[in-house]
């Protein structure tokens, strides 16, 4: 169960609040907390040491929203906090974030975009909660971890800390933007820059969505991995949907460019570890092995719009999905050829 606090000093508030989410309480989906102000807020705090996300209004009496998320990221910089308020305005947004405010909603509320924002933040949240648990339970060193998240961790610990590694079964995707090389050639370098960005946050905030995590951006490609119990249709749905987000944006740039993506996806055994010099404090916490590789390889021959999985997956997710078959392809260090599927929906 995740814990909310709400802080606003609008009194029907919480009876909103109760009865838009009456479902996810009663299946103690969601508890909720309330303060009328951000004084009061703290209190509650300290009252629910275990609360992982914070609504909050801007202007309120005795201490306002804006200094609230503040005094709150010193608290906890692990709670995540969601800014609701009638003050939309640029200067607001910039202030909230540059002082840690996750997101931004506008009032009157639109509790369907509201849910989505707080799941959003929830996964991010626990992400975060299972990176410290992993560091206190497999001692990751102290160079992969923000300061301010360390002081939750005894010291002792981290001094002692070493390099942990396993063996894990989980779905890895690349995530290619096809044709993204030939904008570069002809629009200046900060609206390439702009460009990219902005679809990498399309494709992240899917990825996100689904239950996979960003391993690591690649030039204009994402490499995604998704664990848990159903990872290769989570990596399959996130697939799908991000291929149609992506093609519901605009055209861009004088070249008029119209973003697609190429997809490949591989399911099984993989290393799971830290990869990289620990001379230098340059390593990162990634997946490799044959099946990553596979991966990769099986992007390279997708392609634009496709969405391609190897014969091995097929039978796992054939109930679920509709496929094609795509043929035999020769894929860089396989003996022999191997048999790929399109994923259509």
């Amino acid at each position: 169960m995740t814990k909310i606090l709400v802080a606003d000093d609008e009194a029907d508030l919480e009876s909103l609040i109760k009865q838009k989410f009456r479902k996810q309480i009663r299946e103690q989906q969601y508890e909720f907390v309330f303060a009328m102000n951000g004084r009061e807020a703290l209190e509650k705090l300290k009252d629910h040491p275990d609360i992982a996300l914070l609504l909050s209004d801007i202007n309120m009496p005795e201490m306002d929203g804006l200094t609230l998320i503040t005094k709150i990221k010193e608290i906890n910089p692990i709670l995540k906090s969601v800014i609701i308020s009638a003050y939309g305005d640029m200067e607001n947004i910039r202030t909230a974030m540059n002082r840690g405010a996750f997101d931004f909603l506008t009032k009157p509320v639109n509790f369907e975009d509201l849910e989505i924002t707080m799941e959003k933040t929830i996964r991010y949240v626990k992400q975060l909660q299972e990176t410290v648990m992993a560091i206190r339970e497999n001692k990751i060193l102290r160079m992969y971890v923000d300061e301010s998240v360390l002081q939750f961790m005894n010291q002792k610990e981290i001094e002692e800390s070493i390099l942990a590694n396993e063996s894990i079964v989980a779905t890895v995707a690349f995530i290619d933007i096809t044709g993204f090389t030939k904008i570069t050639e002809c629009e200046p370098a900060d609206e390439v820059v702009k460009l990219l960005n902005r679809y990498f946050d399309v494709i992240s905030k899917e990825i996100i969505r689904h239950g996979g995590y960003i391993d690591k951006f690649i030039g204009d490609e994402v490499m995604a991995v998704f664990k848990g119990e159903h990872h290769l249709d989570q990596a399959i749905e996130a697939s799908l949907d991000i291929r149609q987000a992506i093609e519901n944006l605009p055209e861009a740039g004088t070249s008029h460019y119209h973003p697609k993506v190429s997809i490949g996806i591989n399911s099984g055994e993989m290393i799971s570890g830290n990869i990289g010099s620990a001379g230098i404090k340059r390593l990162d916490y990634t997946v490799i092995g044959d099946v990553v590789n596979t991966a990769k390889r099986i992007q390279a021959v997708a392609r634009e719009g496709e969405i391609i999985i190897p014969e091995s997956c097929v039978e796992k997710i054939k109930e679920s999905f509709k496929v094609r078959k795509v043929g035999e392809v020769t894929l860089k260090n396989k003996a022999k050829p191997v048999s790929v599927f399109q994923v259509l929906d």
